[in-house]
């Protein structure tokens, strides 16, 4: 295992990887970890990985483990890449393939995330935990949690799909419905936080859940033979994942794995796409989405604490955003559907963006393009 310390995404303040890392003390922007990459013999790490039981865990050495640590761990990842028929899809000419991340324990990528952020935090010694969840991150915290034999509390807005609320149920978790959106359960975590010590692991605000979700790139690379996609379309909401993502490209490029890169594409929905409309407008940081609306509750996230590292992302990869609207969101969600994908609606939103970028011509002919389907349509 590599050592690991904590760098701010923003000022790159180093820190200890201590108990109960939050933000960066001088600037408030996220955390990253970071790995003494230089001490991890990067040769013999496929060989090894691919040895492994088929989960996230398999990738320890650059993830958040010291020597002789346990992950808590249900099994996630591991999950298959699909590759559609193109043409039945409305994208043809391109190699195109699905990262069904709906076959996940809890039916969500959220999984891994939140696999990463309780193993850390419990091994740390935190026993309770609260989350602001649009939904599938409130599921995963409360089977995690419950693995653990932690407490959660998970704050959902009141809209939210009932059969959601079950499942946090099902695991043992306290639920508080809130009149309000994603932001208003973030304001009322922190306070229950703050209020009871309880440990806050929303969107960014922990340094751990962008290294489960980046084990998704990583296995993308190693399902195409060791060689990253030429892009990937990544349905975004707090973007955790596609920061993720570009991470683990960075890493595995330090350690002599890949040479090439992987453009970057974020869609939103149209009732709220703030990382898109500030990347058409070049800004660094994106402004409040003011009355925010989409059915696809994944994507409904106002403002992104991460803003800056989407930005960062899509521009440094030659990527780009697209806002996509409710109809098309639907009619790609059936396609995906009729090629036998169980698509949440925030996979439905990735394909219409391939649609749209394949339109454009920003995906070429014969590039093999990953879609991210970050949940199963029964979440829903």
């Amino acid at each position: 295992m590599s050592a690991f310390a904590l760098e701010c995404g923003r000022c790159g303040t180093r820190y200890p990887a201590e108990a109960r890392a939050t933000v960066c003390p001088e600037c408030a922007k996220p955390l990253l970890v970071r790995y003494d990459l230089d001490r991890v013999p990067g040769a013999g790490l496929p060989e090894s990985w691919s040895s492994r039981p088929a989960t996230m865990w398999r990738f320890r050495e650059i993830l958040p483990l010291r020597e002789h640590e346990s992950p808590v761990s249900l099994g996630e990842g591991g999950t298959p890449l699909l590759e559609l028929d193109g043409a039945r899809a409305g994208v043809p000419g391109l190699r195109l393939l699905v990262k069904d991340e709906g076959q996940n324990p809890t039916g969500s990528f959220k999984d891994r995330g939140l696999s990463a952020a309780v193993t850390r935090a419990t091994l740390d010694g935190v026993d309770s935990f609260v989350i602001p969840s649009a939904g599938n991150a409130g599921a995963a915290l409360a089977a995690y949690a419950a693995r653990a034999g932690a407490v959660a509390r998970v704050y959902i807005p009141e809209d939210t799909p009932a059969g959601v609320v079950r499942r946090c149920e099902l695991y043992g978790a306290e639920i508080e419905r809130v009149d309000g959106l994603i932001t208003d359960c973030g304001r009322l975590a922190a306070e229950h936080a703050a209020r009871t010590g309880a440990f806050n692991v929303s969107t960014l605000k922990e340094p751990y859940r962008i290294e489960g979700k980046k084990t998704m790139m990583l296995e993308i690379v190693a399902q195409l033979g060791g060689s990253p996609p030429d892009a990937i379309v990544y349905p975004t909401g707090g973007g955790t994942g596609l920061i993720g993502s570009w991470k683990a490209l960075h890493e595995l490029r330090v350690l002599g794995l890949i040479s090439d890169t992987t453009r970057m594409y974020s869609v939103q929905a149209e009732g709220c796409a703030p990382v898109v409309r500030a990347w058409e407008a070049g800004e660094d940081s994106a402004a409040m989405w003011k009355n925010a609306s989409t059915k696809a509750w994944g994507l409904r996230v106002p403002a992104a604490l991460g803003d800056f590292l989407i930005l960062d992302a899509l521009r440094a990869s030659g990527g780009g955003g697209v806002a996509v609207s409710e109809e098309e969101m639907d009619a790609a969600t059936l396609r995906l559907g009729q090629q036998g994908i169980s698509a949440s609606i925030e996979g439905g939103a990735a394909l219409a963006a391939a649609t749209r970028l394949r339109e454009t011509g920003a995906l070429r002919d014969d590039e093999t393009v990953v879609l991210f389907n970050t949940g199963n349509a029964l979440t829903y």
